[in-house]
């Protein structure tokens, strides 16, 4: 008797729908075909266990199942459920004719419960995409994949519930979930805000131009100034996410499986990984492919801590995604692309001692130490920075003041509308939605400067030797700060305000 039961596999973002096709002959054995890793190959034996402990068996007949597409590797211990099932149906031990219609994916423990799997999401859209009526899985994961309308949901605790649903019994149904509900109703405070900070109120106005045109950035200052405080207070003040956004984001998380019983997501993530990390778990890779911090930072916040400490290959890899705001991986067989249209924050001390151009505290770093310290990273990764600005600490009559700061929400209104103003700007164009996702020509047609702007640009450009990436991204944030202003065109104040965001390319800097 030969029996099909379908679940997919997950490359990438994407689901591939696989057919197990389960076979049952005279003889004794368990054979399984079709490009399985270790953990699948496993299975037969938390199968073997799941149902004896359920009063179930294991038939003593030859079983051969073949996982198609057979040239595809399959890997995980996600195929547990639907091996059961097929096994269970091929030996006659329950009936299910309507199996066919949906897709089933769960991990077995041995008493029959059921363990939660990765990339529920992509799973549930392919799903729904080719047709099939419903989608089982583990309940921890339903809320996730419940997000997609039109596609029959079930959260499944133990494998007697799906054979007594399809024995007819009415135990199981369907997880509905209101997305645009479950999206909208979590806009809630925002845990760090920006009216906790006390001065720095030119660094403040640098993280909202940031925040407006989603400009990469790098705090330079000493220890305490209030670097790290300051880029924890990012997310807060960049605008609320779209639907769309929110279900990218949602996607990679889901892949990730680090979505821990959430459904939509709704807040930019904020990423934060130590120094010491690699650059495949930065970037994504591996034998099987998983997504790097970057991807994770998808639509929101990347925050770099210290960034002269991280392995200079390390940060090298990121050069590629910060222009394409993506990253392709490729293996032998295959290739997969996680998006990563992140906003970098980076933060670093302007020498080893941590002090510079700091009245107060004596500069204990040689010049040479301060040029090799500023060597770790390298001039592309620093043209790829639209914004420079030194932070220098807070004095003690600023600190004290008892007068509140602006809230992270005032600053957030202005952010907003001067992303409205981008939205409609590149409302034709495809895949472009903010000031610094605009390519050479679109800053030619968006970002055209008068004679005394031009002048001005062209005297920066020379003094500062600057480079031709380093002139589009003085145009971009230009872009921005006229969009604040609600200003049409640019204007000489505008690219003044720009080329002071650009502090290490200025000369001297070190000197």
């Amino acid at each position: 008797m030969l029996v099909k039961v379908y679940g997919s596999a997950v490359f990438g973002v994407e689901a591939t729908t696989i057919t197990m096709e389960v076979h049952m002959d005279k003889g004794i054995g368990y054979h399984l075909v079709g490009l399985p890793d270790n953990a699948i190959k496993e299975s037969s034996y938390r199968i073997a266990a799941a149902l004896k402990n359920n009063g179930l068996m294991l038939p003593g007949k030859k079983i051969t199942i073949n996982m198609a597409p057979a040239d595809l590797r399959k890997e995980g211990s996600a195929y547990d459920l639907p091996l059961a099932m097929g096994i269970l149906i091929g030996s006659d031990q329950i009936k299910a004719p309507e199996i066919e219609q949906y897709i089933i994916m769960g991990e077995l423990s041995l008493d029959g419960s059921l363990q939660p799997i990765r990339g529920a999401l992509p799973i549930a859209i392919k799903a729904k995409e080719e047709g099939y009526k419903g989608f089982f899985l583990p309940i921890q994961n339903v809320k996730e994949a419940a997000i997609v309308a039109g596609l029959d949901v079930y959260g499944v605790s133990n494998l007697q519930e799906i054979i007594d649903f399809f024995a007819g019994k009415d135990t199981l149904q369907p997880t509905v979930i209101d997305t645009r509900a479950e999206f909208y109703k979590s806009l809630d405070f925002p845990e760090f805000d920006f009216s906790d900070v006390r001065g720095q109120e030119s660094i403040k106005r640098c993280m909202e131009i940031a925040a407006a045109g989603g400009h990469n950035i790098i705090l330079i200052g000493p220890p305490g100034a209030g670097k790290t405080m300051l880029a924890k207070r990012v997310p807060s003040i960049l605008p609320p996410m779209t639907l769309r956004e929110a279900l990218e984001t949602t996607k990679i998380h889901s892949v990730a499986g680090k979505l821990k019983e959430v459904g939509l997501m709704n807040q930019r993530p904020f990423r934060s990984p130590h120094h010491t990390i690699s650059n495949v778990a930065l970037v994504g890779g591996g034998s099987y492919p998983q997504p790097g911090e970057i991807s994770m930072a998808h639509n929101g916040v990347l925050f770099l801590d210290e960034l002269p400490e991280f392995k200079r290959d390390v940060l090298e890899v990121m050069r590629q995604p910060l222009e394409d705001r993506e990253v392709t991986i490729s293996r032998a067989k295959f290739t997969v692309t996680y998006p990563s249209s992140f906003m970098l924050v980076a933060s670093m001390n302007p020498s080893p001692s941590g002090f510079f151009n700091d009245p107060s505290m004596p500069n204990t770093s040689s010049p040479h130490e301060m040029q090799r310290y500023m060597s770790k990273i390298s001039g592309p990764l620093l043209d790829r920075i639209d914004i420079h600005i030194e932070v220098t600490p807070v004095p003690f009559e600023k600190l004290a003041d008892d007068r509140k700061a602006e809230s992270s929400v005032e600053i957030r209104k202005r952010v907003t509308a001067a992303r409205e103003i981008q939205t409609k700007r590149f409302q034709e164009i495809e895949n472009i939605h903010y000031n610094a996702q605009m390519s050479s020509k679109l800053i030619r047609e968006f970002c055209a400067l008068d004679a005394q702007s031009k002048e001005l640009l062209k005297t920066a450009m020379e003094r500062l030797n600057l480079s031709a990436r380093a002139y589009d991204r003085i145009l971009k944030v230009a872009r921005t700060i006229a969009d604040l202003d609600n200003a049409p065109s640019i204007i000489s104040q505008h690219i003044a305000e720009a080329i002071q965001y650009r502090s290490l390319d200025r000369e001297g800097w070190l000197g």
